[in-house]
């Protein structure tokens, strides 16, 4: 089946260009992590938002401020502690006494790039804070709705290791990250170059881009063509999670929806019109593990998320690149 895309290799160009140059700004921040920059890159621009997973000191806040600071958006770190209050992050109302009137005082939350440092350290009832300003991108305080800056990404980070204090995401909050991702630790030859003063980590980026160049591209990046093949293929991978032995429950439709949002994205960044199964493959582990939970059996087992999708990855038949429709028609 074929059919035209709304958009053309030369349409896509504007969109490619943007991105080449926020990576570029990045690559100056953070070292050898050009990877994980991209594909936090793709989920701002599919609309998404991510949870980064890793041990500290790492560099996950860097890279959320580097992204933020290459296009020109602003960026607010909170640090979620079990005493934080939902209000700490939403903001308040509050009476001001010199205009006798009810005035509004955002919160951090009100930021194109959001930082939310160790949000397992926070309680269930501030963690649900965030749950109306990733899906909806407003904040509802006192009967009156606020709209958040364009464009808007929550970057969460939580530590694996350390458990005591922590409050485990619930599936209905972690459901709301596009991706999970994780940075790992430096190669020997960055980590001794960083030691030595060679490389100036962390250092300010310049503005590439402005949010609203940002915001133009993210809906062009909408029109970016998925074939009915390539849609199939999507879904046979996600739909196979949830009938998989030792899964007690697999990944939503909002999971199929985000693996093809972040996939038009990622074929924008590289200067394609048009989504591969390649896409798909590379995506569908920071899209879909982190949505997989495994029966208590299953664990026992040592049988993993990351174990099933791969899995399901090498068992699904990838459509025959000749056979799928692209956007140019041929």
């Amino acid at each position: 089946m074929q059919s035209t895309s709304a958009i053309s290799e030369t349409g896509i160009a504007p969109v490619a260009q943007l991105t080449d140059r926020i990576l570029a700004g990045i690559r100056m921040a953070v070292i050898g992590k050009d990877e994980t920059a991209e594909l936090l890159l793709a989920a701002m621009l599919a609309g998404g938002h991510v949870l980064l997973e890793d041990v500290p000191g790492v560099g996950k806040t860097t890279l959320a401020r580097a992204m933020a600071q290459a296009f020109g958006g602003t960026t607010r770190r909170i640090q979620f502690t079990p005493d934080l209050l939902p209000s700490d992050v939403t903001g308040i109302t509050y009476f001001d006494q010199k205009t006798t009137e009810f005035r509004f005082r955002p919160g951090p939350i009100f930021a194109n790039v959001v930082v939310a440092d160790e949000i397992n350290r926070a309680t269930p009832r501030t963690q649900s804070a965030l749950l109306e300003a990733m899906q909806e991108r407003t904040v509802s305080i006192e009967g009156e709705t606020h709209p958040l800056p364009a464009p808007f990404l929550v970057v969460a980070t939580q530590n694996p290791i350390e458990l005591e204090g922590t409050f485990p995401l619930p599936e209905a909050q972690i459901d709301r990250f596009m991706m999970r991702l994780s940075m790992g630790y430096p190669a020997e030859s960055e980590e001794i170059s960083l030691v030595l003063g060679e490389i100036a980590a962390g250092s300010p980026v310049e503005a590439a881009g402005t949010p609203e160049e940002v915001e133009a591209a993210r809906r062009t990046v909408q029109q970016v063509y998925l074939s009915p093949e390539t849609a199939e293929y999507l879904t046979t991978i996600v739909r196979a999670t949830r009938t998989a032995p030792g899964v007690e429950l697999g990944a939503s439709p909002r999971a199929s929806l985000a693996l093809g949002a972040a996939a038009r994205a990622l074929a924008a960044i590289q200067h394609r019109a048009s989504v591969t199964p390649a896409d798909i493959k590379r995506l569908a582990p920071v899209v879909l593990e982190h949505r997989v939970v495994m029966t208590v059996e299953a664990r026992l087992r040592e049988q993993t998320p990351a174990a099933l999708i791969e899995r399901v990855l090498a068992t699904t038949p990838v459509p025959v690149e000749g056979n799928i429709g692209l956007a140019n028609g041929s």
